[in-house]
């Protein structure tokens, strides 16, 4: 508990005032671009599990629960939670009465001069004292309380750290669940393609076989196949490169533990996806609360510089039994003492630190704001983002259709022998490309729908956990 002195004393320095929430009613000026027919924001909604959950893969569910247990850098940041809170305990604790227990045994030889022209001597001897003593620190004008208040926005600080950690780790896991799952897809539909290569070169060789087709052709088919083919290994290393990075993400080696084997099929597009209000997102963000932490840090350090400016005045007190023989008998002694402290020339040293503490605050809230407005403009570009990706996920749709008639009509004619096989092989070209495209317009829209997630802080339900 407190001092009951504390309670008549004053604090100096400012009281710490939370920043201004935005009015904005939008994240854009531009309404041009609502979001997809297929996906809408709902203020509030509430889900049954993390943001990710919405996805509907319970197998990244079970992925991003082991890589919160487990991972490194969220062990590293729980930590410093943990040592934050301390940090509070120990500024809290220098404001209490401390007490403590001393015992000290002397041998003492006074010399003759001590007693000056009187030729007196003094035998030498051993006293013993023990006892306790106490000090009460008043804090007259509450800069122990400020560095209170300061170690607790540090605290609290720590405390959102740890939450961009789980929200960061939360992206990155599902991401590299998307790149898994896009890279398979992409697999697939090259080895589709090269199926394809195939059926051409089939044809080719049935054409020659029957005299309607050259060598050249011949050549032309198999060129294409093999160029297609080279097309894999890059796509196989990409696959390597996304489990390895979730085994490493899970806390794991690659050697240890290997993830699922994602496909796109194993994820839906979620259609209500939770939105804060332009004027609730400084409350969703942990990055936006990190921020505010240092500023009511950095606010509370401008009212302990203010109180070093101040006379300090310190009250001690002792009481202890001493004895001239280790067994007694013991006299009682004791003593109070009132110190008081005043700078009064010091080289403009502690005015100097207040006028600094000032700036810092002034830096603190520039940075603030500036976490602020990178906030809303990610949340404006992934707002349209998924517009964008909608137009082109139905373009390459469109694009993927026409391209499988057109290769279609140019296989049945060089069947019959309207076309070359140069034909053919465009044709092909053009249907990989689109099927390519496909894969990864579906992919990005994934994509982008988890990084509006993460703009807007996760949801409802993913906040304040530790």
């Amino acid at each position: 508990m407190a001092l009951p002195l504390l309670a008549g004393a004053c604090m100096v320095g400012p009281d710490f005032k939370h920043p201004e929430a935005a009015k904005d009613v939008s994240y854009a000026a531009s309404t041009d671009a609502p979001l997809p027919s297929d996906q809408k924001l709902v203020a509030d909604r509430i889900g049954s599990g993390g943001w990710w959950s919405e996805f509907g893969a319970s197998q990244l569910d079970s992925v991003v629960a082991r890589a919160l247990a487990d991972n490194q850098d969220v062990a590293a940041a729980r930590a410093r939670v943990a040592e934050a809170q301390e940090l509070v305990k120990e500024a809290t604790g220098a404001l209490l009465p401390q007490l403590s227990l001393g015992a000290n045994a002397t041998n003492t030889k006074y010399g003759p001069a001590l007693f000056g022209p009187v030729n007196f001597n003094i035998p030498s001897f051993t006293a013993y004292t023990a006892g306790p003593s106490a000090s009460f620190p008043t804090d007259l004008f509450g800069g122990g309380r400020r560095m209170v208040e300061e170690k607790a926005a540090l605290f609290e600080y720590r405390r959102q750290e740890l939450e961009a950690a789980h929200l960061t780790l939360e992206g990155n896991v599902v991401a590299q669940a998307f790149a898994l799952a896009a890279s398979q897809a992409q697999i697939a539909a090259v080895q589709g393609i090269i199926d394809s290569d195939n059926q051409n070169v089939h044809l080719v060789e049935t054409a020659v076989g029957v005299g309607s087709g050259t060598q050249t052709q011949l050549v032309a088919a198999q060129s294409q196949l093999a160029t297609d083919r080279t097309l894999l290994p890059d796509l196989h290393q990409q696959v390597s490169v996304a489990r390895h990075a979730l085994a490493v993400l899970v806390g794991k080696t690659p050697a240890e533990w290997s993830p699922p084997d994602f496909t796109l099929r194993d994820f839906i597009l979620p259609v209500e996806i939770p939105a804060a209000l332009p004027s609730e997102l400084a409350h969703r963000r942990p990055d936006i609360l990190a921020a505010e932490a240092q500023l009511h840090a950095a606010c509370a350090d401008i009212g302990v510089a203010t109180a070093n400016l101040y006379p300090k005045l310190t009250l001690t007190g002792g009481m202890t039994a001493q004895s001239l023989a280790l067994g007694g008998p013991f006299i009682a002694a004791w003593s109070v003492a009132a110190g008081l402290l005043q700078p009064v020339f010091d080289g403009g040293q502690l005015s100097a630190e207040r006028r600094a503490s000032i700036q810092r605050y002034n830096a603190a809230l520039a940075t603030y704001k500036q976490i602020v407005l990178t906030a809303f403009g990610e949340v404006a570009d992934r707002l349209q983002a998924l517009t964008n990706d909608a137009d082109q996920l139905h373009a390459q749709e469109e694009a993927a259709r026409t391209a499988a008639s057109a290769l279609d009509l140019a296989r049945r004619s060089f069947t019959i022998g309207n076309t070359g096989i140069i034909d053919v092989i465009d044709a092909q070209r053009r249907y990989a490309q689109a099927q390519l495209g496909l894969s990864r317009a579906r992919a990005q829209r994934l994509v982008d729908t988890a990084r509006l997630y993460l703009a807007l802080g996760g949801t409802p339900l993913a906040a304040g956990r530790l």
